[in-house]
């Protein structure tokens, strides 16, 4: 399941995951989605933070209180993507109905020869990508992932698809090593895919307006982006339901420019433009927020040091 639930096995996240894959691998996808729905009534009742945090969630950004079903409606989008998932990986978008927004721009941006980041979130599905790769074999993507906390969805990648796995940029392996992966793969002209709306562990978090309330996101990403200065484009695959997705491309960034000289005001500035889109994007589609957890206390143990050494010390600068 998501990078949160993995994180407490003993909920039970371990053994959802393991019935979707048997049950989809097994008897296929409508028979997978048939079994959504006991999955759903589970984690409705017996994980009580992330039913929680749901709620709180929806009645933040639909600004109205939310019952049960609204909660369960959010929790069985995401067991259906965590679904999909599967059979992205293993058949790439057969069976599913992808329709490509802001095609042109990353087409344009590619032309450049230069490689380019895609920053993601956690919003719908970012397997949505893997059409994108079908369609352009001819340009490598790599997505960065932390293999120690995703273990399950690990194994599961590498095998349902090895050429993906093989590609993974391993997130855990510290800032030098990810900044050098990132820098070879762009000189390749590939499209490296991160996720940067949520803090790892000990990660240099600057707090931004989010949904009327300043939420802490990391600047890692941006330093990278900074470090790398290739476009950067946007990309989010919203699922729409059934078997529907849209993904969308959006322009942001070429290149992502932070003066030494006024480093943290850089970062604030491009944090927000980067939380005002994804906010965008969550009003359009409420439901397909997967952050389960208190996204505005996250990492409240870990000081935030926006200053210049600690940001050198997480890129390996």
């Amino acid at each position: 399941m998501s990078e949160h639930w993995q994180s407490r096995p003993e909920g039970g996240g371990r053994f959802a995951l393991w019935l979707i894959r048997t049950v989809a691998l097994h008897g296929g996808r409508p028979l997978g989605r048939a079994f959504l729905y006991p999955i759903t009534l589970y984690f409705y009742c017996r994980r009580r933070p992330e039913r929680e945090a749901s709620r709180r969630f929806l009645e933040r950004v639909l600004g109205k209180p939310v019952g049960a079903w609204q909660v369960m409606k959010h929790l069985h989008a995401f067991a259906a993507i965590t679904l999909d998932r599967i059979f992205l990986l293993a058949r790439g978008e057969k069976g599913f109905d992808i329709a490509v927004e802001g095609l042109d721009e990353l087409e344009s941006a590619l032309a450049q020869g230069r490689g380019m980041l895609l920053m993601g979130s956690h919003q719908g599905s970012f397997e949505a990508l893997r059409a994108l790769s079908l369609r352009r074999p001819d340009i490598p993507l790599r997505v960065v992932l932390d293999k120690q906390k995703t273990p399950d969805m690990t194994e599961l990648l590498e095998a349902l698809a090895p050429d993906i796995g093989a590609n993974v940029i391993d997130a855990s392996l510290g800032g030098a090593s990810i900044t050098l992966a990132m820098a070879e793969a762009c000189g390749k002209g590939a499209m490296v895919a991160l996720l940067a709306d949520r803090g790892r562990e000990h990660e240099v978090l600057r707090r931004t307006p989010f949904l009327g309330e300043p939420a802490p996101f990391p600047v890692g990403p941006w330093l990278l982006a900074h470090s790398l200065r290739v476009p950067v484009m946007l990309c989010f695959g919203l699922y729409e339901g059934g078997n529907r997705y849209r993904l969308i491309f959006e322009r942001f960034a070429d290149p992502v420019d932070i003066p030494r000289q006024d480093r943290t005001r850089a970062l604030d500035a491009w944090i927000a433009r980067y939380a005002a889109r994804v906010e965008h994007y969550v009003h359009v589609a409420p439901y397909n927020w997967f952050n389960f957890y208190d996204f505005w206390q996250q990492d409240m143990a870990t000081a935030v040091r926006p200053d210049a050494v600690a940001v050198r010390e997480r890129v390996g600068a």
